[in-house]
């Protein structure tokens, strides 16, 4: 009564016994472990796939390489049309030699800011400290 109670279950010998034969009985074996592949047709499988993808990347990789040379010509393009444009600024010298004082900046960067700001000063120190 007093095992019942407290819930503790006590194995009887005859358990006991049964458990240690099951445990100890027949030559112990490894788990079998699952294969990889049950024949060669799923390798031959995994080789075609391969072969597919990388000649569709090949065949993919011309197109890349032409549109991405494409996209350098126009960003090329873009940027000497900009050149072009920020040369036809005109820019006073005493703007730049302030810009260049006052913020002690090389001739080429303080005339750039004053090129990009259309030649407005106190734009281009503004741009230039923050």
């Amino acid at each position: 009564l007093l095992r019942r109670a407290c819930g503790i279950d006590m194995a009887t010998e005859g358990d006991v016994e049964l458990e240690l034969e099951t445990e100890t009985s027949g030559p112990e074996r490894p788990p079998e472990k699952p294969r990889k592949h049950d024949s060669g047709a799923a390798d031959l499988e995994r080789v075609t796939d391969y072969a597919e993808e990388k000649e569709i990347q090949s065949s993919n990789l011309e197109t890349a390489m032409s549109v991405i040379g494409d996209r350098r010509s126009r960003e090329q393009k873009a940027k000497q049309e900009r050149e072009k444009e920020l040369a036809k600024v005109t820019i006073k010298k005493e703007d730049l030699e302030l810009i260049m004082t006052e913020m002690e900046i090389s001739r080429a960067a303080a005339e750039r800011s004053l090129r990009e700001h259309m030649g407005n000063v106190v734009e281009a120190l503004i741009a230039l400290t923050n």
